[in-house]
């Protein structure tokens, strides 16, 4: 099944949110996991959904994906997550948007006996079975070696935000800020404080408003798909791509484009796939009485232009979505 791309109310979506697959459970009955991101509307979230898809039919369970269209809906996550506490899911796998919002939510499922794998992005409690995800401080101090190797280690550079209250970006532009003070002392960053927002069309008005106010950067480091998108789109029209270094994080068409064409100098890849198939199966796990780590880290790489054609980089960054998602 695929992604809801629009906004259409929680009871249908439930009615048509389903995965079949085989029998799991003891008593012949298939488990029924939901598995709720952050958002529906990123390339990023349509492969986790695709590597949880394929997860559900090798495992043999169901699956329920829902989640907001954007990824500042707090209360609508809580909702989503609510009302998979009522309908009784056997578990839920979770990306929190806040990682101090979705708290109480999440503790109350474990509360009434539904376990909980969070994915993705850290969460303040310690009730969940596993946390699933990237190691993020790591990929932030990645995306500073390459921004500072391709600035010759000197000039000026900016950081540009993603959201507050997502811990994983958060824990990126800590790694970034701390890896740059580390290993390049003689670039100065000149901002680091301005946040780009939820979606790519803010995101393209936060980075062209602080290209106008720093014109002469050397270097510039976003933390996830939106935020590269948006300073990707300022920098062309403000003709400063392939002049200004860029940097990013997250993979997608139009971002592996920037980076053949030389106007992105570098991108650390997740590996969303996987982390929606270990989300499923560490939820199966627990379920099914195995042990299960409490922290399960996915790959994580630097993508060039030189080396996005190696067949291992090629697996990560060009997944085949569609065929899990028919």
């Amino acid at each position: 099944m695929r992604s809801f791309l629009k906004p259409v109310s929680l009871t249908l979506m439930f009615l048509l949110a389903g995965w079949s697959g085989r029998a799991a459970a003891d008593d012949g009955k298939r488990y029924q996991i939901a598995v709720i991101p952050k958002g529906t509307t990123h390339i990023y979230w349509k492969t986790l959904h695709a590597g949880a898809a394929k997860a559900a039919k090798d495992l043999g369970v169901d699956i329920f994906w829902v989640g907001p269209e954007t990824e500042d809906d707090r209360k609508q996550q809580i909702e989503v997550v609510q009302n998979f506490i009522s309908r009784k899911m056997d578990a839920i796998v979770l990306a929190p948007l806040d990682d101090k919002a979705l708290v109480v939510p999440v503790e109350e499922a474990t509360k009434r006996g539904i376990p909980v794998v969070i994915i993705d992005s850290a969460l303040q409690s310690d009730v969940q079975v596993s946390f699933v995800a990237t190691i993020n401080k790591e990929g932030g101090r990645k995306g500073a070696d390459q921004l500072g190797k391709v600035m010759g280690g000197k000039g000026k550079a900016l950081m540009l935000r993603y959201l507050e209250g997502s811990a994983s970006t958060a824990d990126r532009e800590e790694g970034f800020l701390d890896e740059m003070a580390k290993k390049f002392p003689d670039i100065q960053i000149v901002s680091s404080n301005q946040y780009a927002g939820a979606t790519k069309e803010e995101a393209l008005q936060a980075s062209q408003n602080i290209l106008n106010k720093f014109p002469d950067v050397d270097g510039i480091f976003c933390p996830n798909e939106s935020t590269v998108f948006g300073m990707l789109r300022a920098l062309q029209v403000s003709g400063k791509a392939g002049q200004v270094k860029f940097v990013g994080f997250d993979t997608d068409k139009d971002l592996l484009e920037g980076l053949k064409t030389g106007a992105i100098n570098g991108l650390v890849s997740q590996d969303p796939f996987n982390m929606g198939y270990e989300g499923v199966k560490a939820a199966v796990d627990h379920l099914n009485g195995k042990k299960v780590d409490p922290r399960i880290a996915t790959r994580l790489l630097m993508v060039t232009k030189e080396n996005m054609n190696d067949p291992k980089v090629k697996e990560v960054i060009y997944p085949d979505v569609d065929k899990w998602l028919k």
